[in-house]
């Protein structure tokens, strides 16, 4: 008999099917095998770490290119996508029932003018008086989805479908709008003086195993989609990442964003893709995880909810192909996610789970947290506070934070009544 299915970031959204095919996940905290974490602060050739200064120089690279090799893939550098342009595409200043300037900007690739380009919607406070800091992140529904406001166009991109999303024949319809607003809470950021910058994922790379056919990954390759993808290539996680530090270019020119105050977010597979994003890119000084589980946050040798070998059977286009060979090989992989979490520091990073939604394994995502913080001690940043995992709705630490919401695989208001004020403490603000 098929276990029940769990509340969570992947098999959620599997055909009927194929879930029934999986292996049934084990929730026993008794049952995850005995591991052994990779080392953090010894570098592959047997030297400790002892100071910051080391870390930037020696491991920190090391466990950057590790996570290329084993897990996301290599970005391609820029000289493979050339010069990168940014088009007004409308301004309307009285978006939010007039607390917000909404933008719509197109970013763009003249040399690659077969792909569309991304339509950034950016929501500003009106009437600030001065830069604003700005939060930055993938959605799972295109611009119409994520505001509550009814006058924009309706995507034409390819969409996936899903539960309540207004989705048909993998286009958006006017029961579409407004989906994603209670995730996105734009007023609460406006009002808190934050600008909010957001893009549909699928306009990068559409959300299925041939996706990357029509999306960036086959335009940058030389063999377009005739590519056969090796070891260490880059997945779509890789090319979502990418999208949101093109965003962050545009934030470097908009005079009304502080370009120095960015703190990047995502859910789930964005969760994922948040954390990929800000090792790779230091422009993002916070760091925000929401329920990103596998492949995320949690640490995978824990084998518990979702694993490695599900994820990369389920979802192989997300990774490197490197990846799924250590389905069920776990002790194998020379990473794990509390290593991922490291190269954030010393820049805040915030880890969220949810309590219902075990599939993502949230004492795995908190633990993460815990193990790297020998990392922010180096930077003299302090972290959670305490060694064990907090009850239902209760915060803890400082520079790496995180909390357990009650409820399940979300992001809600409560989520972002945390992430506002850990971003103005992180900015000085």
């Amino acid at each position: 008999m098929r276990s029940p299915l769990p509340i969570g970031c992947a098999l959620a959204l599997l055909p009927l099917a194929a879930a029934a095919q999986q292996k049934p996940a084990n929730y026993d905290e008794a049952a995850i095998p005995p591991y052994t974490l990779p080392e953090l602060l010894k570098t592959q050739a047997g030297r400790t770490v002892q100071t910051s200064t080391d870390w930037n120089a020696l491991r920190r690279p090391e466990v950057l290119g590790l996570f290329e090799a084993h897990v996301f893939g290599k970005t391609p550098a820029p000289t493979q996508w050339g010069k990168v342009v940014f088009e007004t595409l409308s301004t309307t200043e009285t978006a939010l029932g007039g607390i917000a300037v909404r933008k719509v900007v197109r970013i763009s690739l003249p040399a690659h003018p077969q792909w569309k380009g991304i339509e950034m919607m950016l929501h500003l406070p009106k009437g600030a008086s001065r830069p604003v800091p700005c939060f930055v992140g993938a959605s799972f529904g295109a611009n119409e989805a994520v505001t509550p406001d009814t006058d924009l166009p309706l995507s034409t991109s390819w969409m996936r479908p899903g539960k309540d999303t207004g989705v048909v024949d993998n286009r958006s319809t006017e029961k579409t709008r407004g989906t994603e607003k209670d995730r996105w809470q734009l007023e609460l950021a406006v009002q808190a003086g934050f600008a909010v910058a957001t893009y549909y994922y699928g306009e990068v790379e559409p959300d299925r195993p041939d996706g990357w056919k029509e999306g960036l990954r086959a335009i940058l390759s030389n063999d377009g989609p005739s590519t056969e993808w090796k070891d260490g290539d880059w997945g779509a996680i890789g090319a979502w990442a990418w999208g949101l530090s093109r965003i962050a270019d545009y934030l470097q020119t908009d005079p009304a964003v502080d370009g120095k105050k960015l703190a990047v977010i995502g859910h789930s597979r964005l969760g994922k893709t948040s954390l990929w994003a800000g090792a790779q890119d230091a422009r993002f000084g916070v760091v925000i995880s929401n329920n990103s589980g596998e492949g995320g946050a949690a640490l995978m040798r824990r084998n518990i909810g979702e694993t490695t070998a599900i994820i990369t059977k389920s979802f192989p286009h997300w990774f490197t192909k490197t990846y799924s060979s250590y389905g069920n090989n776990e002790a194998a992989c020379p990473v794990d996610s509390h290593m991922l979490v490291s190269l954030s520091a010393p820049r805040a990073i915030y880890i969220a789970s949810a309590d219902e939604d075990r599939w993502a394994d949230p004492k795995g995502e908190f633990l993460a947290g815990l193990l790297a913080q020998p990392v922010f001690d180096l930077f003299g940043k302090k972290g959670y506070g305490v060694p064990e995992q907090p009850g239902t709705n209760s915060p803890v630490g400082e520079t790496v934070r995180y909390h357990l919401r009650a409820g399940k695989h979300d992001v809600t208001r409560y989520d972002w009544e945390q992430y506002l004020p850990f971003a103005k403490r992180a900015f000085g603000l």
